[in-house]
This record gives structure tokens, C-alpha cells and sequence, in this order.
């Protein structure tokens, strides 16, 4: 039957013996070991009782059956919510207490930790581990190869991905089988992806970025995946070799440039490296250029939109920018209180509008009414200009949102946990520039009066309540915060006080 994401990701694959992932280690699976894994894993998830529209979350390791059940979810009708694998138990409570799902599946080791969270939701808990084992992997190994795919239409959903909000509520953007396959169909042409490109995939799979562009991507245009467990240095230099496109984020870059291994020789035969999910420092994008011969391709997008612009693939790639809006995508730019469009080289609000665009925010029509225009264009809430060849810039992020080696971070969340600590008076959370993250979340703290705070207990305090990429990495006491006359703190004057913490 018709699966609308499942048929277009699998509908220009040729030759279905072609290898379609290879790990570190050289185990392959073919296309036609993914057809019958991903039957496996849609017939598990229909015999724990999934129906379609049914929510799977899954909180688990990097790994093939991971990816497996990912498009098994898609076979079987249901609508796919990944979870970042740093997130605590409190964390993922709010998570699957939101999205109430049919089944959630983690680590056998966490299972202990988080079965309470699945019974009171209601949800069938499973397991599968860093090592393809766990209650649901056994459970898939039972079940036939063959699977009649359960008709989904292009608006049904396919995915729930949460994005923190200023507020420190979550919102689950809820993203369609059209906008999946939409996206992945322009980047596909875009990025001129061919069945020979041999994808260099080390992005984690809960993420838009290494789950949605990069592995859809490759799928669509039916290539090769060298699927690494996570970035490491070493296995990127040893596997690069054989890899003909390579996508990251700036961290990933720079830190290839930190090693001496990483040469223009190791690189000539890749056509193509492609950064996002953080702004790529004009100076990486200079220095990589000089090293490897390979200007970075720069794009953007987000959790609700996927891609939206990219540097082009043919022509001049300009540090600094984000190219121009993909085909098919309208974007504007305009004044955050009158809603009209800037001036050519003016700094405005970037909305966007397209088949790319989220349907929603999960179970909050009046957040989703807010985020959108009456035209349909929706307001991303970050800040950019357009130059006069039409080259976009983004320059600041409204709500004072972090980005943190790809990941964003929302200050008043982190700010709550601070403001919880005994003792603290006050709290604000900022990003610093960081040479390795791109930028680093700092917290500065006003103490209660007399009351003499120490760093390791405030350290101490956030690292069991909130994900290792939202804890301040540098923590500074200050006797009171600095506001404007409207008593609004004022985090610019933050930002410029510590802006060389890291360097």
C-alpha cells in the first residue's frame, strides 16, 4: 500500500543488493537488508500493538537498528519521536508525559530509571542497546521479513520533534510525510546527491540535522552510508578516504582542523562538505579552504522547517552567510513589530513558508497560531539580513537561544533549574563564543543577600536535572545583575563582560 515518506525515500533505489550502510568495523547492510529489517521492526511495533498515528518514542544509541526501527515506524503508520540521548529521566518525563506514545524504547541500562515514566503514560516500554540487543531487538528477530506497509497520506504525520521554548516548556513540532519528503526531494537536487555519493555520517540520529537531511537524503537518492556510532577525529580522517560528501556541524570541522592528519591529499576525492545546525566561523570556512581546497557549503534550517537555504552548490560559497531560500521556499525578512519586509541589507525577522513547514506545534493550537502569519509564513524567530547579490546572513537569534556544538539551548530552562538552587537570588543564561562549540552557555548568578554560594554545589545541582550540553560550562557570581530602566536584565552587557571566557 502507499506510504507517502517510505515510497519516495525508496523509490530510485536500482539495485537493492548495493550496499546502503557500512559500519567502522565493515559490517554492511544492503537495501535489501534494510527493506526486510525495517519489515521486522514495523511488524514488532504492530505486534505491541502500534496503530497508525500511534507516537514511538525512542531514546536509544547510534546504531543500524536504530535506524531500522526509525523506518519501521514509518511502515507501520506511526509517527516517529526520537529523543536526545543526554536527556535526564526528568526530562524525559515531560516528553512522553506530552506526546503519550504507544511504545517508548531506551537502553536496557536506563530501563530501571524510566519505567515508571512509561507506565504512567501508558506507554509499552522496550529495549535495544549500543549493541543491537534489548527486549525489542528479540522481538524484531521473531517477526517476517516481508511487511505490507500501512498507507499513510503526504499531510499524516511522520515525526514529532521537541524544540524547547524560551517559556522552558517544550513544543513537539509535528512534522508531515510532505515535509520530510519535500525537503529531502530539493536537497537531493540541491546538493546534487547521486547513487554513487558515498555519505560520511557521523551526526547522531535524534536530531533533524543527521536523521532528516543527512540519512533521508542519502536514501532518496539511493547511495552509500559509512554510519559511524559518533564524531571522532581519528575514524573521520581513517574513513574519509572512501567517502564522497561529508555533512557536520562547525565543531565537527574545527576540530578536524586541529589535527595534522587532516590534509588537502586525504580530502581531493570528496565533492562536497556541508555544515549547519550552528553558524560556521568565517575564519573555519577561510582556514578549511586553504587546508583542503573545499569551501564548506553553509546552510539553514530548523526543527520546524528542516532545510531552508543553502549556499549554492555551484558557485561562490560565501563565508558568513547561508546562501540563498531553496526552491520552493519563500522567505522573508521583516521589521519583528510591523511585519513588512526590510530594506535590501536591513536586519529583520526571517520567516518562511513552503511544504517544509511544520504542521503545528503538538497539542498547542494557540502557541502554533502565535508562530504563524495570517499569509501562512511562519515566524522562525531569528534575526538576518539579505545582501544585494541575495546572499542571507543570519546575525542574532530573538529569545536570546543558544546554539551549542549544533544543539540549542534555551536559557529560561536552564534558568529555572538556577533559580530553584537555594540561595540564588537571580540567574541569567548567555553564549559566549566558544572555539570548539561555536558557542558556550555561560550562567551568571546574583546570590541572596549574605548568603555565600559555592561553584561546585550550583554544578552539582544542574548536572542531574538537565542534558551535558545545556550545563554552563563557566559559572560567575555576581552581587546583582545589570537592567535597563525598564528593569529588563540586560544580557548584552553579559555577553560583552565575558565574551573571552573561552579564549
Amino acid at each position: 500500500m502507499s506510504n507517502y515518506l517510505f515510497d519516495a525515500l525508496t523509490a530510485y533505489i536500482q539495485d537493492q543488493d548495493k550496499t546502503f550502510l557500512e559500519t567502522p568495523e565493515g559490517a554492511c547492510l544492503t537495501y535489501r537488508d534494510m527493506f526486510a529489517r525495517s519489515a521486522q521492526y514495523a511488524g514488532a511495533l504492530q505486534k505491541l500493538g502500534v496503530k497508525a498515528g500511534d507516537r514511538v518514542a525512542v531514546q536509544v544509541a547510534k546504531t543500524p537498528d536504530a535506524l531500522m526501527l526509525y523506518l519501521g515506524t514509518i511502515r507501520a503508520g506511526a509517527v516517529f519521536l526520537p529523543l536526545n540521548t543526554a536527556y535526564t529521566p526528568a526530562e524525559i518525563a515531560y516528553f512522553v508525559g506530552d506526546a503519550e506514545p504507544a511504545v517508548f524504547v531506551c537502553d536496557p541500562l536506563n530501563a530501571d530509571a524510566l519505567a515508571g515514566i512509561a507506565q504512567k503514560t501508558g506507554a509499552r516500554l522496550q529495549t535495544l542497546s549500543a549493541d543491537g540487543e534489548g527486549s525489542l531487538r528479540e522481538l524484531a528477530d521473531g517477526m517476517p521479513t516481508e511487511f505490507e506497509t500501512v498507507a499513510r497520506d503526504d499531510e499524516d504525520l511522520a515525526a514529532i520533534l521537541y524544540t524547547s521554548g524560551t517559556t522552558g516548556r517544550s513544543k513537539g513540532a509535528m512534522l508531515s510525510h510532505e515535509n520530510l519528503a519535500s525537503n529531502s526531494r530539493t536537497m537531493v537536487r540541491y546538493w546534487q546527491f547521486r547513487d554513487d555519493d558515498v555519505l560520511l555520517h557521523a551526526l547522531p540520529i535524534y536530531h533533524t540535522h543527521g536523521l532528516f537531511v543527512a540519512t533521508n537524503c542519502l536514501m532518496m537518492a539511493g547511495g552509500t552510508m559509512l554510519f559511524l556510532p559518533k564524531f571522532d577525529v581519528e575514524e573521520v580522517i581513517r574513513l574519509l578516504p572512501k567517502a564522497t560528501s561529508m555533512m557536520g556541524v562547525p565543531t565537527f570541522y574545527s576540530r578536524l582542523l586541529g589535527s595534522d592528519a587532516f590534509t588537502g591529499d586525504l580530502v581531493k576525492h570528496v565533492r562536497v562538505f556541508i555544515s549547519g545546525s550552528a553558524p560556521l566561523s568565517a575564519e573555519v570556512h577561510r582556514e578549511f579552504s586553504i587546508r583542503t581546497g573545499h569551501a564548506i557549503l553553509e546552510r539553514y534550517g530548523m526543527t520546524e522547517t528542516n532545510m531552508n537555504t543553502s549556499n549554492p552548490y555551484d558557485g561562490d560559497r560565501r563565508p558568513g552567510t547561508v546562501g540563498f531560500a531553496l526552491p520552493g521556499v519563500g522567505l522573508r525578512i521583516v521589521d519583528a513589530k510591523t511585519g513588512r519586509e526590510v530594506p535590501v541589507g536591513e536586519v529583520g525577522i526571517i520567516e518562511v513558508k513552503g511544504p517544509n513547514v511544520f504542521q503545528g506545534y503538538w497539542r498547542m493550537p494557540e502557541k502554533t497560531a502565535q508562530e504563524f502569519r495570517a499569509d501562512g509564513y511562519f515566524i522562525t524567530g531569528d534575526m538576518g539580513r539579505v545582501d544585494e547579490d541575495g546572499y542571507i546572513s543570519i546575525v542574532g537569534r530573538s529569545k536570546d537561544l543558544i546554539i551549542s556544538g549544533g544543539f540549542n539551548v534555551y536559557p529560561a530552562e536552564v534558568e529555572t533549574v538556577l533559580d530553584e538552587i537555594e540561595g540564588v537570588a537571580e540567574s541569567a543564561i548567555i553564549g559566549v563564543p566558544h572555539p570548539d562549540f561555536g558557542e558556550a552557555v555561560v550562567a551568571v548568578i546574583a546570590p541572596r543577600e549574605g548568603v555565600q554560594l559555592e561553584l561546585e554545589a550550583i554544578t552539582a545541582s544542574v548536572s542531574g536535572r538537565l542534558a551535558k550540553f545545556k550545563q554552563p560550562k563557566k559559572v560567575h557570581l555576581e552581587e546583582a545583575l545589570p537592567r535597563n530602566a525598564m528593569g529588563k536584565i540586560q544580557k548584552n552587557v553579559l555577553r560583552d563582560r565575558y565574551k573571552n571566557d573561552f579564549g
